[in-house]
């Protein structure tokens, strides 16, 4: 037992396990605190389109509230916002709803817009607020309360009795769902593991493509091998999602045109990974992988498929600006649910990799290296 504990790769072994707990526990730790923690920094629109009881209302909402509430927007931009991400819920309050609640035979109906074309935590939070939300109201149109607005609108405070003592369930929630996701974990999942399954063959084999340009560039020439390396990785990036999103789609097809459109979006985020990886094998070699792993796990938390960006804790919200991993999530819930935003998603994962391919020229660049003769042999890969 003692030799296998003087044993270097066993060593190595123990070492990698304690560096993984580290680095999984704190980043998972971190990432996750700011559920439900920065549930504040989520924003919804109030549309409020009634001028009497409505205004005095809108303020109230405003203030009682736990979000950023933008108030200054009407329903069709609102509407766009929602599609694109900006806000998370919209609050309509109907031109009628004063006309409405002064009428003993009639129902209040607010209307709320919601976009599931998001992260699991996220709709379920925004379904609870509009529960939340009808119930506070409810309670509040009751007795006095409403008794004195009644009569700020002129109605006798008889018959404001009378309609305050028949408020309760006057108000109903209309719930507006636009990009339902299709029923099964699978389908709210599959942005985040379609995506995480590339990201981590490409961390893979960037590790072992740069070795393979190591003992090669000597042979080829520095830049002729760098160019050849870079024509292999569009190949496989073009070839290799065509097998994870053929499984996907055979269990639950979405059509050919977006079976199309998640290939292409996919071989560019495995281009893009490749790169992004490479950087730090080009650097460090084979001990590159231990700086791979960490952003491996913080693009878990920074790619949006469970805490939206909104919400991140500033390091992870950082990252994200630079992470495959968010891109192409957010464009994967936009082909297979619907949403705004993608060609401004779309550029961002393409200056991701160009900017890494543009790093890794640059770092071949500068990398020395020997020629071989024809005839000379590699050296290995792995020590």
């Amino acid at each position: 037992m003692k030799l296998f504990f003087k044993n270097k790769a066993v060593m190595s072994g123990v070492f990698m396990m304690i560096f993984y707990q580290i680095i999984m526990i704190g980043v998972f730790t971190s990432g996750y605190s700011a559920i439900p923690k920065n549930i504040g920094d989520l924003s919804v629109a109030i549309v409020n389109e009634d001028q009497q009881y409505g205004v005095e209302f809108a303020k109230q909402l405003e203030q009682d509230l736990p979000f950023h509430v933008q108030t200054n927007t009407n329903l069709k931009t609102a509407q766009q916002k929602l599609e694109d991400r900006d806000i998370y819920l919209i609050m309509h309050i109907p031109q009628d709803f004063t006309q409405k609640l002064s009428a003993p035979d009639q129902q209040v109906q607010l209307n709320y817009y919601i976009n599931q074309s998001n992260p699991a935590t996220t709709n379920s939070t925004v379904q609870n607020v509009v529960t939340q939300i009808t119930d506070k109201i409810s309670a509040q149109l009751q007795t006095r309360s409403i008794e004195g607005v009644l009569q700020n609108v002129k109605m006798p405070e008889a018959q404001a009795k009378e309609v305050a003592a028949d408020i309760v369930n006057k108000v109903h929630a209309n719930v507006v769902a636009s990009n339902p996701q299709p029923a099964g974990m699978h389908n709210q999942m599959a942005p985040m593991f379609l995506t995480m399954s590339s990201y981590v063959g490409a961390m893979i084999y960037s590790m072992m493509a740069i070795g393979a340009l190591n003992q090669l560039k000597g042979k080829l020439g520095k830049w002729k091998a760098f160019l050849s390396l870079q024509g292999t990785n569009a190949m496989i990036a073009l070839i290799v999602p065509l097998i994870g999103l053929s499984i996907y789609f055979a269990v639950h097809g979405y059509g050919a045109s977006t079976f199309v459109h998640m290939w292409l979006l996919h071989a560019l985020e495995l281009f893009a990974a490749i790169q992004f990886t490479s950087i730090f094998c080009l650097l460090f070699g084979q001990a590159g992988m231990m700086l791979n792993l960490p952003l491996l796990l913080i693009q878990t938390i920074a790619n949006g498929s469970v805490v939206p960006q909104v919400m991140m804790p500033g390091f992870f919200k950082a990252i994200s600006h630079i992470s495959v991993m968010f891109y192409t999530v957010q464009l994967d819930y936009n082909l297979l649910f619907g949403g705004g935003n993608s060609a401004f998603l779309l550029l961002g994962l393409v200056l991701v990799a160009v900017s890494a391919l543009t790093i890794n020229a640059v770092i071949h660049h500068f990398k020395p290296y020997s020629k071989l003769s024809p005839n000379a042999a590699p050296q290995p890969l792995f020590m």
